[in-house]
């Protein structure tokens, strides 16, 4: 594996991102014919010994989207902040996403269409990338993150009961490991780590923060292929 620097500006433009994803993941076809040949990543990989799906790996899959928008002519990323009534997850960070549907064809529709519900993101400014490896979580669901470049002219308009703001983290930040924090909190009566970047006043941690640490580790940490 070969270190690639990451520092000048020109690494963190979407054309930049566009380039480094080439080869690197998935591709949105390929994972349509086999979603379930993604490598996987969990919410244990800083605390193995507490690792134990009892088989939920193959079940409740679910996919999300990473948006990438251009922002003062660098990429940033687009995030939702939950709201604090819902019943799981309040008040957290992530990325617009879901439960894969029945009449879903694909991961690709599962993460454009909970876009679209989440914060009336239209599918026709979104531009898929690739996907990262499959994320598995602590509470039994597979995510298939898609990153996607989302082009000028987009407009997003929060559900309100879902999604209480939209707001963008530049990936600078994001694809800087200084900014990658270890936390530890109580978990079924043991600490358990996780990855967190706090920006400013946000908290961006657990599966969200797990995601981001997958997209810096296969593309601005090392050069690698599948």
């Amino acid at each position: 594996m070969t270190l690639i620097q990451v520092g000048n500006a020109d690494e963190f433009s979407i054309a930049d991102l566009r380039a480094r994803a080439e080869g690197v993941l998935t591709p949105p076809e390929a994972q349509k014919a086999d979603p379930g040949a993604a490598a996987l990543r969990h919410d244990f990989e800083l605390d193995p010994e507490l690792a134990n799906f009892d088989g939920t790996y193959e079940k409740r899959q679910a996919a999300v989207l990473i948006p990438v928008i251009e922002c003062d002519n660098q990429a940033s990323v687009l995030f939702t902040q939950r709201t604090d009534h819902l019943p799981t997850h309040a008040g957290q960070i992530s990325f617009p996403g879901g439960k894969v549907d029945a009449a879903d064809a694909n991961v690709v529709d599962t993460a454009l269409r909970e876009a679209s519900e989440e914060i009336n993101l239209d599918p026709q400014f979104v531009d898929p990338v690739g996907f990262l490896d499959d994320y598995v979580t602590s509470t039994g669901y597979r995510i298939s993150p898609l990153v996607a470049v989302i082009r000028e002219g987009y407009s997003v308009v929060p559900d309100h009961n879902e999604v209480a703001d939209v707001f963008d983290v530049p990936l600078s930040f994001l694809m800087n490991a200084a900014n990658h924090e270890i936390h530890t909190r109580e978990w079924r009566g043991r600490r358990r780590k996780f990855y967190a970047m706090p920006y400013r006043e946000r908290f961006i941690w657990g599966a969200t923060a797990g995601m981001l640490r997958n997209l810096y580790e296969w593309m601005y940490q090392v050069e690698s292929s599948r």
